[in-house]
């Protein structure tokens, strides 16, 4: 059996003060999530290494490391946009100002930029009036950016500036940085915590059940099926394509295809697809289109990259920059139609930047109120190098490098992509 990561959790040491929280109940740090969901795999691990997996249960301490009088936090948001991210820094303002009595909070400007002094980005401190409409807002009203900046000169920023509580807001790439930064204040022996909010639309951070603005995108991306489908069977074959986000992983592609009910044809990352040939994607289109007269094709953006042949480069972040399998199949469709002298209407419809920059959905708001309240736990405990998560309902404090050890995907002989199958009655195109 895989041996399954650390899960323990860095702190900064011994917690002496008392929660100012008035609630019932806290969370004792013995608490635990058990991490396998189904009891076969429960007894297997129990059986042979005689524990079981967990997560550490998230949630506020009856005592706290920081003196609340004496915190200065601040967040900062990176990478691309996401329904949400609003919502969250609006709540981790309002759970140290008003259940902690943090008086200073500030927002970094432009992601890790903002943590440079060479970019002279200066910090916002935040206000209850600034922070009090941001849920109504779509994108970031901090601003961000892509790419790290050396930890050692961010750290010198935070100490510079009194800050000892740092919570990011990103993607993989930025919970490393995030986690760079926590290892360079645990060098220096300083007493600075460092807490990440997972932000990915694509839902491929490990071991958690969701992260935020994905329920958003699948319900705007849902809408642009209905429109697809709407012009697919305005015309004559017809054909609706859609591109939407999913670099390394289709969840958002899948879901939408279960949700919509109309597409017919669905391409995510982790399934390879051929085009050309009898049991090809084109003859099984062309077949589609002489016996209904019309089809709706969804593609996440990061399928069919073998089609491209080498790499484009790297982005800031250090993602692969990937070809437009939008356009690309947008193309080859009208060369083989042409070819076979079919007549064929194709309408390409590409909503990423809507779907990443709309409010946060009803849905992901209450999400990001419970992750910023429990990274804001979390951070008062001084607990450090970890993201929040959530696990088989309960969220969890889990240590940044078990969250980017890989990402997740959809495993194609798994139940999901069988479940996609089945909707939308598509073989396997090899």
């Amino acid at each position: 059996m895989e041996k399954f990561p650390d899960t323990t959790v860095s702190t900064l040491g011994e917690c002496r003060y008392d929660s100012p929280l008035t609630i019932p109940d806290f969370i004792a740090d013995t608490e635990r999530v058990i991490a396998d969901v189904e009891f076969d795999h429960l007894k297997e691990y129990l059986d042979e290494t005689g524990t079981v997996r967990w997560f550490e249960n998230a949630g506020p301490r009856k005592k706290i490391f920081f003196n609340p009088a004496e915190v200065k936090a601040a967040i900062v948001t990176c990478g691309g946009l996401c329904p949400g991210l609003n919502n969250v820094v609006q709540n981790v303002f309002n759970t140290l100002h008003y259940q902690y009595g943090v008086k200073t909070v500030y927002g970094v400007r432009y992601g890790y930029e903002g943590l440079n002094p060479a970019f002279g980005h200066e910090l916002i401190e935040l206000t209850t009036d600034f922070a009090e409409d941001l849920h109504e807002k779509g994108g970031t009203v901090l601003g961000s950016s892509r790419g790290n900046q050396y930890p050692a000169v961010m750290v010198d920023f935070l100490v510079s500036k009194g800050i000892n509580i740092l919570f990011t807001v990103g993607g993989d790439g930025t919970l490393r940085g995030s986690y760079a930064i926590h290892e360079e204040a645990r060098r220096r022996n300083l007493p600075i915590s460092v807490v990440g909010i997972p932000k990915t639309i694509d839902n491929d951070i490990l071991y958690m059940h969701k992260t935020f603005g994905f329920s958003t995108a699948v319900s705007v991306a849902t809408q642009s099926i209905k429109s697809a489908h709407a012009e697919a069977k305005g015309a004559r074959n017809g054909i609706g394509l859609v591109k939407v986000m999913g670099r390394d992983s289709g969840f958002i592609a899948s879901y939408v295809t279960l949700a919509s009910n109309d597409v017919n044809y669905v391409f995510v990352p982790e399934v390879d697809f051929a085009l050309r040939g009898e049991t090809g994607f084109f003859a099984h289109l062309e077949a589609r289109l002489k016996r209904k007269g019309h089809a709706v094709v969804l593609v996440a953006e990061g399928a069919g990259q073998n089609f491209f042949g080498e790499a484009f480069g790297k982005d800031a972040s250090g993602n692969v920059q990937f070809g437009d399998i939008g356009v690309y199949l947008k193309d080859e469709m009208k060369k083989y139609f042409k070819e076979r002298n079919f007549p064929a209407t194709i309408k390409y419809i590409d909503p990423s930047y809507m779907i990443r920059s709309v409010p946060a959905s009803a849905e992901d708001a209450v999400y990001c109120v419970m992750l910023a309240q429990n990274a804001v736990h979390g951070a008062m405990a001084g607990k450090t190098g970890m993201v929040v998560g959530n696990w088989n309902s309960y969220f969890t404090f889990l240590p940044i490098p078990v969250a980017t050890k890989s990402r997740k995907k959809i495993y194609p002989h798994g139940y999901l992509w069988s479940m996609v199958k089945t909707a939308t009655g598509m073989p396997d195109f090899i």
